[in-house]
């Protein structure tokens, strides 16, 4: 597939489109449309810039690349800037558009990844071939990747190149990804959000097992009932609030701008008044355990002898082993809990170089703006590259609409992006690679 033309278009609203229409959904368990045409759609667009461009299969489909640009200083450290290739899974029928269409309107993108993340994926290109084309280099040298199976966890991904190809990453220190530098209001203000950490990520199995019987019977050990009381149990748990590093940094700047008294206000208080950003950062506050997929039973009058949930749990760093005593404690003795995957957390303190670069880069193009760190209640491929020793950062710029509701579009039907907030994206990442 080669770029399509459309003169309204700019060169990044291009290559967002043309990915979104590759239909990469990831849909867990090894289950996947695969990459590996995205995949070589961004090596023909690195190789244009005289790039060369590698591609790792870590299995059939499931395609990453991999290039190095050489820096104006060589012997800087290297910086890491990656995206990923997959997508999760769309039902069209739920979508106003086609989720694989890249349709343009209202001024926006939409289509599946136009948040998540491949704007950020043709906002990497889009911003070296302004370098590249100009006949300048970057700052320093640049490692950029575009990893396959994020959304399952980077075991096919981020964590097979960093176990498998780990020489590729030589002398790189720092990684910008997504999920941060993006707009939020607050009261008036616009303020960006630089991603400085992530929670961890245990994905769980609960199986019950019981009698299995003729549904019009009495059945005190009926394996369903044991797995809906484990659910229900686990996914309504209080979790007790703990305010990270990063968390309490970003209150209390929250709380400032907002002519607040952070010892006045509450955590959870604060967080709310972060508007839409909330439903990143209410999260961060605590762990969170929410149930996701129910599997039981094959007729309505038989009683299944086993049944399975599976749920999604996100810690804070350092509470895992707490956190996962207590889920047990929460089951019971007839519902087994097993670890499908799990991957570490991260913080990293908003300071340094880097960060500095990033503010001013912000400043550059969106004067006054107030630029925040926070703690992202999901994760990214920065956990694998963590394992090499590279600190990972979210940024992938955008000055968004105050009312538009952002987070809700990761993983949300109708996601999509402003054509706008693609430019001025591309035009701070390419500040930022020039100068840091």
């Amino acid at each position: 597939m080669t770029s399509t033309s459309d003169p309204a278009l700019d060169r990044t609203a291009h290559l967002t489109r043309d990915l979104i229409r590759f239909d990469s959904s990831n849909y867990g368990d090894g289950k996947s449309n695969g990459e590996t045409e995205a995949a070589q759609y961004v090596e023909a667009e690195l190789s244009a810039l005289g790039l060369k461009p590698q591609l790792f299969d870590a299995a059939p489909g499931r395609t990453s690349v991999v290039a190095r640009v050489e820096g104006a200083n060589p012997d800087a450290p290297a910086l890491v800037v990656h995206g990923h290739l997959d997508v999760v899974p769309a039902i069209a029928e739920d979508w106003s558009v086609d989720p694989f269409g890249g349709e343009i309107k209202d001024g926006m993108i939409w289509g599946r990844g136009a948040v998540d993340m491949k704007n950020m994926d043709a906002m990497i290109l889009s911003a070296l071939g302004e370098i590249l084309g100009s006949g300048r280099q970057p700052a320093r040298d640049l490692v950029v990747a575009f990893f396959a199976d994020e959304e399952a966890g980077g075991v096919l991904g981020s964590h097979y190149m960093v176990d498998e190809h780990p020489e590729l990453f030589d002398g790189a220190t720092e990684a910008i990804s997504e999920v941060g530098g993006y707009s939020i209001d607050l009261a008036g203000q616009r303020a960006y959000l630089v991603q400085t950490g992530e929670k961890a990520l245990i994905w769980i199995k609960l199986i019950a097992r019981g009698r299995a019987g003729h549904g019009s019977q009495i059945n005190s050990e009926n394996a369903i009932t044991r797995l809906a009381g484990a659910v229900a149990r686990i996914g309504s748990q209080e979790w007790p609030v703990r305010l990270t590093k990063t968390t309490r940094q970003l209150l209390d700047r929250v709380a400032g701008i907002l002519g607040q008294d952070p010892q006045q206000v509450s955590a959870e208080e604060l967080a709310v008044a972060t508007g839409t950003a909330s439903r990143f950062i209410s999260a961060t506050l605590r762990a969170t355990t929410n149930p996701t997929m129910l599997d039981a039973g094959y007729k309505v009058n038989v009683i299944p002898d086993r049944a399975e949930a599976r749920m999604d749990v996100r810690v804070l760093p350092g509470d895992e082993v707490e956190v996962m005593a207590r889920i047990r404690e929460l089951a019971g003795p007839d519902v087994e809990v097993v670890v499908m995957h799990e991957d570490i957390g991260l913080e990293t303190a908003f300071e340094g170089a880097l960060v500095d670069q990033m503010i001013d880069s912000l400043n550059r193009f969106d004067p006054g703006a107030e630029v925040l760190p926070y703690l992202l209640s999901a994760g990214t491929d920065n956990k694998a590259l963590s394992m090499l020793g590279i600190r990972g950062y979210g940024f992938a710029p955008l000055r968004l609409p105050a009312d538009l509701d952002f987070p809700a579009l990761f993983h949300g039907v109708d996601e999509r992006v402003p054509l706008d907030a693609l430019v001025f994206g591309t035009d701070v990442l390419t500040d930022l690679l020039l100068r840091y």
